[in-house]
């Protein structure tokens, strides 16, 4: 399974591939996609999607994960990120790829065992279990996260699978 990890932004919209082969992760790739504060919300929105869309054809991930939106203070904030988030939802939709989707706390639990854990811990806890990676930054970082996350949670979905069928002969 090749699994995209997305953290969701307007700013900065992380992402992350990593391989998974039972319990072994491996790094593909990381990155950021940029957006200018310069330009429209659509514009932004636009440049976005396309280099989201140019990570997924390079890459060819089989499934991808997204970090849920928190709502915060600023409401216009909270509603620019939505539609950030709305992209990096719709990009992976339309390569027909199944999405998975967590919380920031439930992806902190998972990856750090803190679910308040803070961004350096985070990398930290990648560079553990991704050897010699090379992390384009915190957003980076959390995408590969979010990754490990659902690797994690899809692979106890299948052993679970598993069982019922066993159980069921």
């Amino acid at each position: 399974m090749r699994v995209l990890g997305i953290d969701p932004g307007l700013r900065n919209l992380g992402w992350g591939v990593i391989d998974v082969s039972g319990s072994r992760l491996s790094h593909v790739a990381n990155g950021i996609c940029h957006s200018s504060a310069d330009e429209d919300l659509a514009q932004r929105l636009l440049s976005l999607f396309d280099q989201l869309t140019a990570v997924l054809k390079k890459y060819a991930p089989t499934s991808a994960a997204v970090e849920q939106t928190f709502v915060n203070k600023d409401g216009a904030g909270t509603l620019k990120l939505g539609q950030a988030r709305g992209i990096a939802m719709l990009v992976p939709a339309r390569a027909g790829l199944s999405i998975g989707e967590y919380a920031p706390n439930k992806v902190k639990k998972t990856i750090v065992g803190v679910g308040h854990a803070d961004k350096r811990q985070i990398d930290h806890m990648v560079r553990l279990q991704l050897p010699g990676v090379e992390i384009a930054g915190p957003d980076a970082a959390d995408a590969l996260a979010i990754a490990m996350c659902h690797a994690h949670y899809s692979r106890s979905a299948n052993q679970l699978d598993i069982a019922l069928k066993r159980a069921s002969r």
